[in-house]
């Protein structure tokens, strides 16, 4: 197999080139931000930048980068655009901008919109240009770039600027570029279109000539285009030398095909244009299908346009096909066509009165079809309405291979959609996982297109949606399971022995050489299928490694993923690897298959089971490994042996490598998402098109839905009644009692509910109903029944002020339907989540909740807020591997619940021995949950009723006080609670608090009759599933676990009717849809009432490792983005209490009016100012070091020493001033950095007891969610921007620090970046050089922003820097010692670490 050739890599411009370019210079003289002085518009520069910059350069990605990084697009392009300048340079300037702009995947039409007036007539001129000629004005590649730009309109229906002209080339009426016998046929399927056709044609006439031409112009631009491109596609030579513009082009227009197929509104009309033009047909005869190089990716493309447009789905409703629907169309197309062989072509008999399936097949149609003539085709052709009738005295212009392939890919059988996937292997094989068209290097520039599916707004259907989302998954993990290889297999160094085998010179710790595998159960097939139901395997390894590693190896768990790859090398012993070269023919790699562990065997040869008890000790370095390999994989690979005589695959292996449990859940993901294609999805009918992308974005929102609910009780969540009143403004509360001692909470609050389906009624003449009804609020106060005189008894209460926003979201979350919730850095997220959960809980007490979230910290975080609210914790449990981390006492996984239940049973039966031995009855009433139950209805029930009938109101008799107390049952069971229980004041009183104690009894036996089910259950396994199902209330879990577990969880009967998600624009796609489905769908319909999303899409989305899938797919994008991107409503959580005022500003414009909750200005420790420091935040330049900026030792692994010497610096400054090392945590943008910076930390922090390490030294991607007082930035470039430019990393480094941020950078670079812009120029107005106060130590009584009375020292670079905080050091050294004679840290030591290494250090 041919190794790939490497990728070239763009390397960005340095900062001193870019200052020296001609660009710049221009930028710098006419649109330039910072330059106050500009010259005016000259049109002659955009000519002479494209002719000399663009065009010479041909297209240079660096060049363009540089055009657009300086804001050509923004401040000087679009700016002066309009009909009267425009030109070609210009147009094609203009598309080369905003196509690198979706190169950076930054916001590319914000420019248009703002100033949209001349937008029509330039994509206008686009359409034109693109169908010139391509030997005249536009050369092809200039054509390529249009077409690219064009693609990125389609994908940009979202934009109402781009929707309005795009609509026009897409719409119904571009049915006028079909032949008229298709055109009669289409509009014959669908009698309702021939009304439209004729309204078309009514108002056509009632144009005037010119703009009736322009229209048909527009309708008739893509059949136009699609001839364009079938002549420059014909033009490709089989063999001779091919200029790679034209491939390229090719390639571009087919990706333009496939998304215009794979979006609804514009596949609707246009799939009908496409088939009439028999592109796919043109496109499979072609010269480029069959050159190997030049056509590889060209083919790739073909398959998935064929795919699209033989898609399952009507065209014009948008359903999806069943199975049996798209056999119907298969028959019709067969029949119809031997219908016209019958009628006209007496030599077509035979296949005329044959059945279907002896003559759909390739094979049986070319046997029928070829023996006639090229003019007898196309007649056979145009009686179907394919093909223009054929005049009787001509001949076909036609090729006979055209002609019989236009018939027989048209009616030959198709294997359906989800046959093809459950035939096809879930492990990906070294044929797949070195292909650079499907899983690109880390090398991915943008430039080129890939055969991989896109993940835009919308789909066709939930099968299009969960099947890209399978392919996509599968890629990222085939890339990351290359990764793992490349580095596994180089590390076991294998060499060519001297007898032509296999050595290995070196050693891996996730990889080992096999030393015997065999198949050992090849199972029967199921009826209908071919390939078997398993296939297992035993590998043995000798596990001659350190003991740690040993016990890697054998604590490999059932279902644990391993890949088994066989390397035949062909380099001699002692070859040196090198990285940079392929890796294939250096190790000799020939192939990879992937295997599931079942489990190691025992000495006589059994499976050890996963369980509670202790794994056997096995003797010896020798182990075997039971493991299952793909069916489908194997079947493939046998079927190619035994036809092809190709060899055994399964006999040549001779390494098995396993990878990190928490990297290695693919495969499991992908069969939950292969079962759920297999099964109908039953998605909730307010949700299908929602999901889909389609309709109402807003249908789904609780004023929308059929069955909002209009009293609800709000339990604890308002403070008072003045909270209650702030919460609604603009609501006039009216509450049903007037004394304000009642008016007190919990309150339930009667909204207005409006008629009909969110409309408002309307008066008899039309107008609406007077507003002020729908602003009225019913508010009612009510008192929660006493449950008992135990303290214990208390219910739990929420204690936080929420804000009128924070109320709409928890008031949204009540409700049935969709809600979405942004919730900026520090405005209560989590709080408002589990305050949505109490409310669901106690509103709808029989309804389950499951909690979904992206990582076991943040699922901890809300727990351990859930269990501060009033919530009996027999109804919550975890699922998944992170309730270790979780800080309560209590343990919430699983079979912690089964132990609470259990010993929760035990305490409960004892306070049913106490209470029979108070009542004096004889027996064993608490020997179980059973015998307890008796107990309660005999004598408890009995003695009560007999109470109440004494106590009770009896007519025209005053009630006693007294008897309440006197004829009391329980004071000997009460006599262990506060006494006296009674108070004697009134009657209500009193009768309430015993109510109370019997309430507090009952309870005792309602949750003994719960737990009766442990009684009869035995095995801990039972007891779990009994929880999970039957008593668990809310059910959290990750995302991840819920993808893994699916199958289980439908298995076991699991339901559930509300879902909440925390974390939710951090979630991938497919891993937000399946929580949707954990549950199976009762009668056909899905249970589910609510789904609340709360995430921000403002910060960091899912992360995607390679930057392919990343940009080109866009599978970063969550699901929770692509629906604020439809526009479905949102909640803006709108008050932060996190951050200063002024370090909020940095990151607040991002957001819908962001602004603080009061605390921030009055808290003393938001207002006092941070000490040492003359600034709460401030941005430092760092200067190159010793002549060195950032460097990159491996692939975007960026390091700069300066900055890093410089953080760590300003880090021991302040630990000498008295600040707490925890407090303060060191972010930088790169992995690189942050180890070089951990290293540094190492060599001068040491353990050093007057400094410690920082809290943490992470990189900001994973350091979103969490918090600290300071943070110290370090963001490494300084050549280019680098990712961020992505605003949203700026979002998340900006919004971690709460008193203090200071960012190492270099200035000149961040400060021209356009995205960045409002928050650099928050920080370059401070100065750029660090003050600081050393004498003022930690901490200090001066206000925040006041000017300090000791001396402000200015520091003007990093060595200046280390050389102080050396001094300060050693200065502290000094004074204290005489006070720290014994424990004094030793001179030397003190000197070796903090000398800075002048030779500069080397992480």
């Amino acid at each position: 197999m041919a190794a790939p050739a490497q990728p070239k890599k763009i390397v960005a411009p340095t900062v001193s080139q870019i200052n020296a370019e001609f660009v710049t210079q221009l930028a710098c003289k006419y649109w330039a931000p910072h330059i106050k002085k500009k010259s005016p518009f000259d049109i002659k520069v955009i000519e002479d930048i494209y002719e000399k910059e663009i065009v010479k350069s041909r297209f240079a990605i660096r060049k363009i980068m540089l055009l657009e990084f300086s804001q050509y697009l923004e401040n000087y392009l679009w700016m002066n655009y309009s009909p009267e300048v425009s030109s070609k340079a210009y147009l094609m300037s203009i598309c080369c901008m905003v196509n690198e702009k979706f190169r950076e995947n930054v916001p590319a039409w914000e420019t248009f919109k703002k100033k949209p007036d001349h937008f029509p007539f330039f994509f206008k001129c686009i359409l034109k240009a693109a169908l010139a000629e391509t030997d005249g004005e536009f050369s092809l590649h200039e054509q390529t770039v249009l077409l690219l730009f064009l693609d990125h309109c389609f994908n940009s229906l979202e934009v109402d600027l781009i929707r309005s002209q795009v609509q026009q080339l897409i719409s119904l009426p571009m049915w006028m570029g079909l032949q008229p016998a298709r055109l009669e046929l289409e509009l014959k399927k669908t009698p309702k279109l021939r009304k439209f056709w004729n309204l078309i044609k009514k108002n056509d006439e009632k144009m005037d000539p010119e703009a009736r031409e322009q229209a048909y112009q527009e309708r008739r631009f893509l059949s136009q285009l699609i001839q364009k491109f079938i002549s420059v596609l014909k033009s490709v030579p089989l063999s001779e030398p091919v200029t790679m513009d034209k491939v390229h082009y090719c390639e571009r227009f087919i990706e333009l095909m496939i998304d215009l197929e794979a979006l609804l509104p514009t596949r609707r009309w246009f799939n009908t244009i496409l088939d009439d033009t028999h592109l796919l047909v043109h496109c499979y005869l072609s010269n480029l299908v069959h050159r190997e190089e030049d056509g590889h990716l060209f083919s790739q493309l073909l398959d998935m346009l064929k795919f699209y447009t033989g898609f399952e789905i009507n065209d014009q409703t948008g359903n999806a096909l069943t199975e049996n629907e798209m056999t119907t169309i298969h028959y019709d197309r067969i029949t119809s066509l031997q219908r016209a062989a019958f009628a006209h072509f007496p030599e077509l008999y035979d296949f005329a009165l044959s059945n279907v399936a002896e003559v759909d097949t390739r094979e049986s149609l070319i046997k029928c079809f070829g023996p006639l003539s090229s003019n007898t085709l196309h007649q056979v052709a145009s009686y179907l309405c394919l093909l223009p009738t054929l005049p009787k005295t001509e001949d076909t212009t036609f090729d006979k291979k055209f002609l019989l392939e236009l018939l027989v890919s048209r009616h030959e059988r198709r294997i359906s959609q989800i046959q093809q996937l459950n035939q096809m292997p879930l492990y990906p094989t070294e044929k797949i996982i070195w292909d650079e068209n499907i899983v690109p290097t880390e090398y991915y520039s943008g430039e080129g297109c890939l055969a991989l599916p896109k993940l835009n707004l919308q789909f066709l259907t939930l099968h299009d949606y969960l099947l890209r989302n399978f392919n996509l998954f599968r890629l990222e993990s085939t890339y990351e399971i290359r990764q793992d290889i490349e580095d596994s297999v180089s590390r076991m160094k294998p060499w060519q022995s001297e007898y032509g085998g296999v050595v290995f010179g070196g050693w891996a710790r996730m990889a080992q050489p096999i030393v015997a595998f065999t198949v050992v159960e090849v199972a029967k097939p199921n009826i209908g299928e071919n390939w078997p139901t398993r296939v297992r395997a035993d590998v043995t390894i000798n596990l001659n490694v350190r003991d740690h590693i040993k016990d890697e190896w054998e604590g490999l768990r059932k279902h644990d993923v391993c890949f088994l790859i066989t390397v035949r090398p062909t380099k001699p012993y002692g070859t040196k690897f090198d990285r940079r070269r392929p890796f294939i023919e250096q190790v000799g790699l020939v192939y990879v298959r992937g295997c599931e562990i079942q489990g190691m065997l025992d000495d006589k040869g059994r499976v050890i089971e996963d369980g509670p008890e202790p794994r056997p000790n096995l003797r010896g370095e020798s182990r075997t490994f039971r493991v299952f390999l793909d069916p489908n994989q194997y079947q493939q690979d046998m079927t190619n042996t035994i036809q092809n005589g190709a060899e055994d695959v399964y006999e040549t292996f001779n390494i098995i490598m396993r990878r990190k449990p928490k990297e290695n859940n693919f495969k499991a993901v992908l069969e939950t998402i292969r079962n759920l294609m297999n099964t109908d999805c039953v998605v909730p009918d307010w949700l299908h098109d929602i999901i889909l992308g389609y309709g109402d974005p807003s249908s789904a929102h609780y004023s929308k839905m059929p069955n909002p609910i209009a009293t609800l009780d709000f339990n604890d969540t308002f403070l008072s009644i003045e909270h209650l009143k702030t919460s609604f403004p603009g609501h006039n509360v009216k509450v049903t009692v007037d004394d304000p001692a009642l008016q007190i909470p919990p309150f339930r609050i009667t909204f207005p509910v409006r008629s009909g389906k969110g409309k408002k009624r309307k008066d008899a003449d039309g107008e609406d109903e007077d507003t002020e009804e729908a602003k009225i609020l019913i508010v009612e106060p009510h008192v929660i029944p006493n449950r008992g005189p135990y303290p214990y008894n208390q219910p739990k209460r929420n204690t936080i002020q929420f804000t009128h926003t924070q109320i709409e979201a928890i008031r949204a979350g009540m409700q049935p339907g969709l809600t979405m919730v942004v919730g900026p850095p520090g405005t209560g997220k989590t709080d408002v989540a589990v305050q949505i959960i109490s409310n669901i809980y106690h509103n709808f007490p029989e309804q389950r909740t499951l909690i979904v979230t992206h990582s076991n910290q943040a699922l901890n975080q809300l727990f351990e807020k859930i269990m501060a609210l009033d919530i009996d914790e027999r109804h919550l449990l975890r699922l998944g591997h992170g309730e270790e981390e979780l800080e309560t006492e209590k343990d919430f996984s699983r079979y912690g619940r089964v132990n609470y239940v259990l010993a929760r049973r035990i305490e409960l039966l004892e306070e049913v021995k106490r209470l029979q031995k108070s009542l004096g009855v004889p027996g064993d009433a608490s020997y179980t949950c059973e015998t307890a139950g008796y107990f309660f209805l005999y004598q408890v029930m009995s003695r009560w009723e007999e109470y109440i009938s004494k106590v009770k109101n009896k007519a025209n008799i005053l009630p006693d006080v007294t008897e309440i107390s006197t004829f009391f049952p329980f004071h000997e069971y009460f006599a262990n609670a506060p006494q006296p229980i009674f108070k004697g004041r009134s009657y209500e009183e009193d009768m309430e608090i015993a109510e109370g104690c019997f309430r507090h009894i009952k309870k005792i036996f309602t949750q003994l009759e719960e737990f009766r089910a442990s009684e009869l259950l035995r095995s801990g396994l039972d007891r779990s599933k009994y929880l999970l199902v039957k008593e668990a209330k809310i059910i959290a879990m990750t995302c991840t676990h819920a993808a893994l577990k699916r199958h289980d969880l439908v298995k076991l009967g699991f339901k559930y009717d509300n879902i909440l998600m925390e974390e939710a624009a951090q979630i991938l796609e497919i891993e937000t849809f399946i929580p949707l489905l954990l549950q199976n769908p009762q009668d056909g319909f899905s249970r589910l009432k609510r789904w609340i999303m709360i995430g921000d899409h403002h910060q960091l989305p899912p992360v995607i490792k390679n930057m392919a899938f990343q940009k080109y797919s866009n599978m970063e994008q969550s699901l929770f983005t692509r629906f604020v991107r439809i526009g479905v409503p949102t909640v803006d959580l709108d008050a932060q209490g996190r951050a200063r005022a002024s370090l909020c500003n940095l990151y607040n414009w991002r957001y819908k009016n962001l602004g603080n909750l009061p605390h921030v200005q009055l808290l003393p420790e938001f207002s006092t100012a941070n000490a040492g420091l003359l600034y709460d935040f401030q941005l430092i330049n760092v200067e190159d070091f010793q002549g060195v900026g950032e460097s990159e030792p491996n692939p975007y692994f960026y390091q700069n020493l300066g900055e890093a010497e410089y953080v760590v610096a300003l880090f021991m400054y302040m630990c000498l001033l008295g600040y707490p090392a925890d407090k303060i945590s060191i972010l930088t943008t790169y992995n690189g950095q942050k180890h070089l910076i951990r290293d540094i930390i190492n060599r001068r922090c040491g353990n050093n007891p007057l400094i410690g390490r920082p809290n943490k030294v992470t990189t900001v991607d994973r350091f979103q969610g969490q918090q600290n007082d300071y943070i110290l930035l370090s963001l490494v470039r300084t050549r280019a921007v680098g990712h961020l430019r992505d605003v949203r990393r700026l979002v998340v480094a900006m919004s971690r620090a709460r008193l203090g941020l200071y960012i190492f950078a270099r200035v000149s670079l961040f400060q021209n970046c356009f995205e960045l812009t409002p928050a650099f120029s928050q920080l370059t107005a401070r100065p750029l050089h660090l003050h600081i106060i050393p004498t003022e130590p930690f901490p200090t009584s001066r206000k925040n922003g006041e000017r300090p009375s000791r001396e402000v020292q200015i520091i003007k670079n990093m060595p200046q820097m280390a050389n102080f905080v050396y001094n300060m050091y050693m200065h502290l050294i000094q004074t204290t010692h005489h006070y720290h004679q014994r424990s004094r840290v030793p001179e030397e030591r003190s000197q070796a670490l903090f000398v800075l290494d002048c030779h500069g250090t080397k992480g």
